[in-house]
């Protein structure tokens, strides 16, 4: 596990299909144990859609984190 902030400068992408999703805009944490639970990355809106749901990736789907990239299986 790492420092919260270190991976807000990291892209994730999707091993499912391939598909970047973008870069983690947050974090979800227990902050009782301490521990990240969830990456956020922020959802695609849609053309004049005020609407975005953001993509809340729970840390076991997170398969691999490199130097510059998240990847995941979702």
């Amino acid at each position: 596990m790492g420092r919260a902030l270190t991976f807000k400068q990291k892209e994730v992408i999707n091993l499912s299909d391939g598909r970047r999703l973008g870069y983690v805009q947050d974090v979800e944490a227990n902050f009782e144990t301490g521990e990240i639970t969830a990456i956020i990355v922020p959802g695609t809106s849609k053309f004049f859609s005020i609407n975005k749901s953001d993509i809340v990736i729970p840390w076991n789907k997170i398969k691999r984190i490199g130097d510059d990239i998240i990847l995941v299986e979702i």
